[in-house]
């Protein structure tokens, strides 16, 4: 039997990384009369939909999907929330 899972990824850079993109916005802030915000970090938040026969195998799987496209390991870290949605049953 398969199951169905959804992932909810979190992408955001390492802490030794710069950040143009938050450095950009943390200053747009201030512009507005945001004085208050010390740093800002831009990252990415990605779902998606998986069909696997268990929990672990899904884990397995999106740990490679990050590593190898989602996220950049070098200049990234990624967690991800993983839900079974439903089970399927049938051929895929």
């Amino acid at each position: 039997m398969q199951r169905k899972y959804r992932a909810k990824i979190i992408v955001t850079p390492r802490p030794s990384v710069l950040d143009p993109a938050g450095v950009a916005v943390q200053s747009g802030l201030k512009q507005l009369g945001y004085e208050k915000v010390e740093q800002v970090r831009i990252g990415k938040y990605i779902e998606l939909t998986l069909i696997s026969p268990d929990e672990k195998s899904a884990r397995q799987e999106l740990d490679q999907m990050c590593d190898q496209m989602l996220a950049n390991p070098v200049t990234e870290n990624y967690r991800f929330d993983l839900i079974e949605v439903e089970s399927q049953t049938g051929v895929f």
